[in-house]
């Protein structure tokens, strides 16, 4: 919910097919024979035609690879029409050849090849996310779109009835922090402004990559993506509903409590108890997750004692420190301390004289040693937090660096997202204690508070992790036409949050678009997955660790055991099915979201006691 990940995928904007096969190479004879090989009916390939195919991609990929990545970053920090263009015509030419190697590689689809060439092949078809048609006026037209909702997105500001222009940060910190019902609405109806214009180009968007998705065989953008997590793409879609299932009560059961409180904070005429909770009033712009709001919900006398923003300012911690904080809890676990280029690319604060992408995300940009992280960085304890999970993507990208190019990847795209959640989860009061932010460890009784803070930002998100996608699916099978893109939006929202808009919104309002995600064209449903993977990795890390403790409160920090099996697993990258690393570290193959229910048993219990009496539902 936080990252883009610069991996094998090929998540730029713009493709064109060329069925030609790649034409460089550095040794004549397999030059030779690639271009024999482009030539050959599919029923005469070999797996020698295999393996001289994957040899050239992976050479020419390392290269296209870096100069994307190069132009992408230049983009992000410097935005003006000058890297927007340079940026576009970079991800032209970088997914232009993944469309080549995607149409060349399917047509080894029948051939005889080994188990290590399929998965390659595999991962070449499988790797474009938005794929242009066999056209290369779409192709540009795609890109430039592309560009087009990214600027938008990122130069997004609104303007104050006293006249004072606000960004996203700005507005962001207000929902955060004010309990003024009117100003939050204010807030929330001012950021969403800047979506509309983005609707015919959203609209263009869909059709463009749908027609080339159609063209790589699949029957529109939807099923393609779910296709890439070894399952089939219907399988997946029920997977995910089943999770969901395994978690419902337990959000449910929060929704009422939540509901119930900001009722009697803003009134029950302003918070009806038996309909939808109005976003606006749940301390995010999108209502994503509800941790700003502990204040109005905590359970009395749940205080621990600290505030970790507080602790942050009161023992003197930059943003640097904060980042050196996060190293070395993985370092702690027996990971190599980041490279030194780390510390001068990154980018960790806004700057004052610029645009720049404040996007958290975390970049490798040579496959090998060049990571790095960009954040425009407040320092409260929710960043902190953030910047956990941010480096847990570049400890993870260092781990699968020995990997063959096509292997340098997560085991799916949840596992990434995952890791750095993993390790927040660490981030307990026996962490704190043990790195001078706090003095003393609260007892037990501090846990329902302490847990109802997690719920707030882990149980509150999952429902929003599903339903992006459930969107964006229902666009690109023509279930949702444009003329209801918001309307099923709210629907959805409504469906599985039980949350509505405050206010009534125009059809044409695209909502949708408010949301990084969407107008940058990055898949949601790994941050599903990633907030049930979390904690099965947690629970199965305690577990390893040795620990004793309610899997609540443990923390695995400082724990080699734990670091060397953690280690294990993401060294492996992408070189096996997901549920082969799943199993390496959880000892199943499955999914299995009973980890949340464990952790949050105790809240659970004590909302069910709160909710006594009350109208659930929505």
């Amino acid at each position: 919910m936080k990252n883009i990940t610069k991996t094998f995928k090929f998540t730029a904007i713009a493709i064109v097919v060329a069925t030609a096969l790649v034409g460089c190479t550095q040794d004549k004879k397999n030059s030779d024979e690639a271009t024999q090989a482009k030539q050959i009916a599919p029923k005469t390939l070999t797996s020698k035609n295999a393996q001289i195919f994957l040899d050239e991609v992976a050479t020419e990929k390392v290269q296209l690879s870096l100069d994307s990545n190069r132009a992408e970053w230049i983009y992000n920090n410097f935005i003006t029409e000058d890297t927007a263009s340079l940026y576009a015509e970079a991800s032209q030419k970088f997914t232009e050849a993944g469309v080549r190697f995607a149409m060349h590689a399917a047509k080894f689809d029948k051939v005889d090849v080994n188990s290590t060439q399929r998965r390659q092949l595999n991962i070449l078809k499988q790797s474009l996310v938005l794929p242009a048609p066999q056209d290369p006026a779409k192709s540009a037209e795609l890109a430039q779109i592309g560009a087009e909702l990214g600027s938008i997105y990122s130069k997004g500001s609104y303007t104050t009835k006293e006249g004072k222009k606000l960004s996203l940060g700005d507005m962001t910190s207000t929902m955060a922090t004010s309990r003024d019902y009117d100003e939050l609405l204010e807030m929330w109806s001012g950021w969403r402004e800047i979506s509309p214009s983005m609707k015919p180009l959203y609209i263009r968007q869909a059709e463009l990559a749908n027609e080339g998705a159609n063209g790589l065989g699949y029957k529109d953008l939807g099923a393609m993506w779910r296709s890439n997590y070894d399952m089939p793409a219907d399988d997946f879609a029920k997977e995910l509903d089943r999770l969901w299932g395994q978690v419902k009560p337990l959000y449910d059961d929060l929704h009422c409590y939540v509901r119930s409180e900001l009722g009697k904070k803003y009134g029950e005429d302003k918070v009806p108890q038996d309909k939808p909770i109005p976003a606006h009033l749940l301390g995010n712009m999108w209502a994503q997750s509800w941790g700003n709001i502990y204040d109005v919900v905590a359970p009395d006398n749940a205080d621990p004692g600290y505030d970790v923003t507080k602790q942050l300012a009161a023992h003197d911690y930059d943003e640097i420190k904060m980042v050196k904080g996060a190293e070395k809890f993985f370092t702690s676990l027996g990971f190599d301390a980041l490279p030194e280029t780390f510390w001068t690319r990154s980018l960790f604060t806004k700057p004052a004289d610029r645009d720049v992408v404040c996007h958290a995300s975390a970049w490798d940009l040579d496959d090998k040693d060049d990571i790095r992280i960009k954040m425009c960085i407040q320092k409260t304890g929710e960043e902190f937090s953030v910047i956990h999970h941010e480096l847990g993507h570049n400890f993870y990208q260092r781990a699968y660096k020995e990997q063959p190019v096509y292997f340098q990847n997560s085991a799916n795209d949840g596992f990434h997202e995952a890791i750095g959640d993993t390790i927040a989860l660490s981030v307990t009061p026996k962490y704190l204690k043990e790195i001078g932010l706090i003095d003393t460890i609260p007892d037990e009784s501090k846990d329902i508070g302490l847990l109802m803070k997690m719920a707030l930002d882990k149980v509150a998100f999952i429902p929003f992790g599903l339903l992006v996608d459930q969107w964006r699916w229902k666009v690109y099978s023509g279930e949702v036409t444009h003329e209801n893109y918001n309307t099923a939006w709210w629907e959805l929202r409504e469906k599985y949050q039980g949350v509505a808009a405050p206010i009534d919104r125009d059809a044409d309002a695209f909502d949708p678009g408010a949301k990084y995600h969407v107008p940058g064209g990055v898949p949601y449903s790994r941050y599903f997955l990633a907030h049930i993977q979390q904690f099965e990795f947690h629970r199965a890390l305690c577990e390893i660790s040795g620990n004793t403790d309610p899997i609540h409160r443990c923390s695995i920090y400082n724990n080699k055991d734990a670091g060397k099996a953690l280690n294990t697993m993401l060294e492996m990258g992408s070189s096996q099915p997901w549920q082969q690393a799943y199993k390496v570290l959880t000892g199943n193959e499955q999914m299995d979201a009973t980890a949340i229910l464990d952790y949050f048993a105790p809240l659970h219990t004590w909302l069910k006691d709160k909710n006594q009496g009350k109208q659930c539902g929505f």
